[in-house]
């Protein structure tokens, strides 16, 4: 005779994920203006490493030259040693190059047509949103294809880093040292960004949808309280629990491009 009852607990969570799909599916097709919110989990699909972790970039306590990757990539340790903050940032370029956009960034960029406002506000310095299609999007710690001169206003775009005569880099126009244009440990958020996302949350959003991010920045939690607070609808992407799981009237346990690309059938199917 058949398990039933194992039977029954491994349809359960597919069944689950199935019913929550639906019902964020509905919550999609009530809304007109979206503000979509993804971190690192969204680019994960892609085959870009982690930082930390099992299969990370750096999945130890210190780095090669005795400090832990925070202190490397910090805006102070550029500030001190340029060379050993680049070391480490061309390692992260060079891990990774020829990736592209995922399904579920493609699904991102089609999801905007079907709505009045339709923003991806991104932790990402990969630029897989704008290069997938999205046109509304906030790189909140800036892109790593972008340099810029630290002394000039030159700043110029890179597919990847291998055709740099040197590294660090130096400016074309004035020889000045180059940095990435992302936000360094410790350092400020852009103020483009910042203005852009604030002046965003000021028109205001009928749904929040957060996707593969731990929510840790006050940034990304508090559109999400917000919403919660004033009724709007709230949906989570993330296969583990975060901090604001518990806001979510719906929380997808699943990653990001399938979550995603099932979404979008069912908004084109209902629409």
């Amino acid at each position: 005779m058949p398990d039933v009852s194992r039977h029954a607990q491994r349809m359960a969570p597919e069944q689950s994920v199935h019913g929550d799909i639906l019902r964020a599916t509905e919550l999609l097709r009530s809304a007109r203006r979206v503000l979509v919110i993804t971190g690192a989990g969204m680019s994960a699909d892609s085959g870009l490493p982690t930082y930390r972790g099992v299969g990370g970039l750096y999945d130890r306590e210190l780095t090669d030259d005795g400090i832990s990757i925070e202190d490397a990539l910090s805006g102070a340790m550029f500030a001190r040693d340029p060379a050993l903050t680049w070391k480490y940032i061309s390692q992260i370029e060079r891990a990774c190059r020829g990736a592209m956009p995922n399904a579920g960034h493609e699904a991102l960029a089609e999801l905007a047509s079907h709505y009045e406002r339709f923003c991806v506000l991104t932790q990402n310095v990969d630029g897989f949103h704008a290069a997938a299609g999205s046109r509304d999007v906030i790189e909140m710690h800036g892109t790593i294809h972008r340099l810029q001169c630290t002394q000039c206003a030159n700043a110029w775009v890179v597919e990847d880093y291998a055709g740099l005569a040197q590294i660090p880099p130096a400016c074309g126009v004035c020889g000045g040292l180059v940095r990435p244009a992302v936000v360094l440990f410790g350092e400020m958020l852009p103020d483009d960004a910042v203005c852009r996302y604030e002046f965003a949350l000021a028109e205001g959003f009928d749904l929040v949808l957060v996707v593969g991010t731990s929510a840790v920045f006050p940034y990304i939690a508090a559109p999400v309280e917000q919403a919660a607070s004033s009724g709007c609808a709230t949906i989570e992407i993330n296969p583990q629990r975060t901090m604001i799981s518990d806001l979510c009237d719906v929380h997808l346990r699943a990653n990001a491009a399938h979550a995603l690309t099932a979404l979008l059938a069912d908004v084109r199917q209902k629409s």
